[in-house]
């Protein structure tokens, strides 16, 4: 290549680049700007260069530049987009927030803490943490209980005023707004804060609306405490247990009995209301009959036996002789031959549907009747019976409760106030 080919071709390059064109005029400028230098011509070149590279920038067609990623565009899908469902969680609607916000002086969340503590002492275990939220979709003062997502207790408050429960026997009726105590069914007015003194003297029991739902919340817990004693609250209880028994728990569980069996025996007890909290006479105990049989319902009747005076002291306390209803003589042949034929043909625990009916029926009103007469309903039954009858009588009459006579203690006497026939 010739000097004259190298020249146009660095001519060339620089016509094609607009920053070199832009760096050569911005030096033809700073030379045109020295004393003593030809300021017309460089400055000159300077003007030409720049404007011819401005022009090309102009004709040069805009680049699209590519939008930045929407907000709204949902992210990649992961573990964590997957939201765990509350073993327990308390939903209200927007009305209620207050409740729950301690600078408005509400006190909902110390109530369900102090509820969550007195449940944990009553029946020895703790129940996991409730989830409290708004929910916009309820009625905006209604509250709903939920367990793993389900709805299972329901009620409405009005946040401004007080609830004035009917127990029974008041003196008088009151002005306000009629409802239900949504805890027991009770009658109830929802009453304003100046009208207090007034129930309270004619014998109503006054709450405000927190107590209310902490109250209903408690109740749950009891009817409901076997749905929430999954098998983390059991190990638990164990790891607990072991720390003063080590050697008691490991030679139980898992030896003699599995985690899910032992899980199943205290649900049962949970189910009607029997307190956990003496582990060690529940595990002491399987480990005298869980090598004879590992029958869950069989382990329950003797860890209820080991646990009558404990069962009965909850439910007469400081009482010696105890007002129970029984079973009627031909009634209790009848189930006994029912549930035997039954067994021998495997169709489980079955009664014929006419008895059962008439069963049902007696045993709603005998709870009802023995409620009215101050008494706390309860059934004596034969030890095979026992644990059918408490399953069977649940939904008609989910107080009475049914014992048997193996869980009566030998200082106890026995007063029978009723009887239950078909």
């Amino acid at each position: 290549n010739t000097g004259t080919d190298l020249g146009r071709q660095l001519l060339g390059e620089l016509l094609r680049n607009d920053e070199a064109l832009i760096v050569v005029a911005i030096i033809f400028a700073l030379l045109g700007l020295i004393p003593g230098m030809p300021h017309i011509p460089f400055l000159g070149a300077a003007l030409v260069l720049g404007g011819y590279a401005w022009w090309r920038r102009r004709q040069r067609p805009k680049e699209v530049e590519s939008p930045p990623p929407s907000a709204s565009e949902p992210e990649e899908v992961n573990w964590d987009s997957v939201e765990p469902v509350d073993p327990l969680g308390l939903e209200l609607g927007y009305r209620l927030i207050p409740l729950v916000d301690k600078g408005s002086g509400g006190e909902l969340l110390a109530r369900i803490r102090g509820v969550r503590k007195k449940y944990a002492q009553d029946f020895g275990f703790l129940v996991p943490a409730v989830h409290v939220r708004d929910n916009l979709e309820l009625r905006p003062t209604l509250y709903r209980i939920t367990i793993r997502g389900v709805e299972v207790a329901s009620g409405e408050v009005l946040p401004d005023l007080l609830l004035a429960i009917d127990p029974g026997n008041v003196l008088g009726p009151l002005e306000g707004t009629p409802t239900r105590d949504p805890s027991f069914g009770l009658p109830a007015v929802w009453i304003d804060a100046q009208s207090r003194d007034k129930a309270v003297a004619l014998g109503y029991t006054v709450v405000d609306p927190a107590t209310v739902i902490a109250t209903h919340l408690h109740q749950v817990l009891q009817q409901r405490a076997a749905e929430l004693l999954g098998r983390e609250e059991v190990e638990g209880l164990l790891s607990h247990l072991a720390v003063r028994s080590p050697k008691l728990v490991e030679d139980v569980i898992p030896k003699l009995l599995s985690v899910d069996r032992f899980k199943k025996i205290l649900q049962n007890l949970l189910r009607e209301s029997v307190p956990i909290r003496d582990l060690r006479t529940i595990v002491e105990t399987l480990a005298e009959h869980a090598a004879e049989s590992q029958d869950v319902d069989a382990l329950t009747a003797a860890v209820r036996q080991a646990l009558g005076p404990y069962i009965v002291q909850n439910l007469f306390a400081g009482q010696n002789e105890l007002p129970v209803a029984v079973l009627d003589a031909t009634l209790e042949q009848l189930l006994q031959d029912s549930l035997r034929n039954s067994s021998d043909h495997g169709q489980g625990d079955q009664i014929e549907p006419g008895l059962a009916q008439k069963v049902l029926e007696k045993a709603g009103t005998l709870m009802q009747q023995m409620e009215a007469n101050g008494m706390q309903p309860v059934l004596l039954a034969m030890g095979p019976l026992r644990g059918f009858l408490a399953r069977f009588l649940a939904r008609s009459a989910p107080r009475l409760r049914v014992l048997s006579y193996g869980e009566i203690p030998d200082n106890k006497r026995i007063r029978v106030v009723g009887t239950l026939g078909a």
